[in-house]
């Protein structure tokens, strides 16, 4: 029997429906606190490694992610140059095993539908509406209060609402994102025929000009660029200007930077929660407990994994306990602490100019490390 009966989860993302899933397939009764008054269906692209995948397949959604989403296994660098010159087609580890592709581009709304749909299938209830406002924990059981009035018990629960966690602030975790100096558009418009895998050119205008699949006929590009002040409503003019100095399949794109694009704009920040990431019966997971900039594309496989490792611990022991979220720790903390190092290390060495940084040998580090299960 799991060690709870009855969880509470709050946020309706990755992290929280992964959990939802695998706690209500073992049978525990599972209610999603949702603060969106209804899902969600806005937001651009999301770049899946294989990590990820490998989570997804323990999922049961594979086959639906694989048919929504673009697949492939090769990583191109392109010149700064009008061009946009192949510099080279690498071969991308497949973190996740010879059977899966090394990385997935999809629309982060599909992702999401296909993991809710899912949740509520395994007999989780997903609430909308519900902003927790405050948390009592008395030691065999947590109270969630919620902005509407409403008040509810759970055996556990467990925080995965993003960046700005209420959860996290309502436990007492006094960690927030801080920026790291990078700044992110991203768009998501139609492909180009030549582009099949995402490819990566650094220089020029901006840090990083890059672009992934996200299906037959979409794809969303980004351009990095320093941290500043930037208006939603001027990302069609500027991305259009930045993107002018890269040539190949960015001459299409910029064709399709009107103001019909789905276009934001979004400060790289990074955060780790340095120690137990639970307080009491409530534990916190995904970006509530660590966050990173997309450089090394892990932020939603960490969500993933978290909520893969938590599931599994929960449901194998037989009752709550300090060792189990310190067997949570130990699994996850140093994982997480790494990604999150080197994503911020790898924007580090661009910000400082730093020519001759390690860069291969640091991604053959993480990914040979992210190839071994969590």
């Amino acid at each position: 029997m799991a060690a709870v009966q009855n969880v509470g989860i709050v946020g309706a993302g990755a992290a929280g429906l992964a959990a939802a899933i695998l706690l209500a397939d073992a049978g525990v009764q599972v209610e999603v606190l949702e603060k969106a008054a209804e899902p969600q269906t806005l937001g651009s692209g999301i770049t899946l490694q294989g990590n990820a995948l490998r989570v997804l397949r323990q999922l049961g959604v594979w086959e639906q992610v694989e048919a929504k989403g673009y697949g492939f296994s090769t990583l191109g660098l392109r010149a700064p140059d009008p061009a946009g010159t192949v510099i080279a087609v690498l071969e991308d580890i497949r973190t996740g095993g010879d059977d899966l592709p090394a990385t997935v581009g999809m629309y982060r709304p599909d992702l999401t539908a296909i993991l809710r749909e899912r949740a509520e299938q395994a007999g989780a209830r997903i609430s909308y509406g519900k902003t927790v406002t405050g948390i009592k924990d008395d030691g065999r059981s947590v109270t969630v209060v919620t902005a509407d009035g409403g008040s509810t018990t759970y055996d556990l629960l467990i925080g995965a609402d993003g960046l700005h966690s209420a959860v996290r602030k309502a436990i007492g975790i006094e960690v927030e994102p801080r920026s790291t100096g990078m700044g992110i558009w991203r768009a998501f418009v139609e492909r180009p025929e030549e582009v099949v895998r995402t490819d990566l050119t650094y220089g020029g205008p901006c840090f990083i000009a890059g672009y992934c699949p996200t299906g037959p006929d979409t794809i969303y590009a980004y351009l990095v660029e320093k941290a500043q002040e930037r208006r939603h409503e001027d990302g069609p003019r500027i991305m259009a200007e930045l993107a002018a100095a890269y040539g190949g399949p960015w001459k299409e794109i910029r064709a399709n930077l009107d103001h019909s694009a789905r276009i934001n704009y979004t400060w790289f920040t990074t955060h780790l929660v340095d120690g137990l990431w639970n307080r009491g019966r409530t534990v916190i997971i995904g970006d509530a407990a660590h966050s990173c900039p997309p450089t090394v594309a892990q932020g939603a496989a960490m969500a993933l994994e978290d909520a893969a490792v938590l599931a599994e611990l929960l449901i194998q022991a037989d009752d709550v306990t300090e060792t189990l979220f310190k067997e949570f720790t130990d699994r996850r903390l140093d994982r997480a602490k790494a990604v999150v190092n080197a994503s911020v290390q790898l924007g580090q060495w661009m910000l400082d100019g730093v020519r001759d940084a390690d860069v291969p040998g640091l991604v053959n580090s993480l990914s040979t490390m992210l190839k071994e299960p969590a």
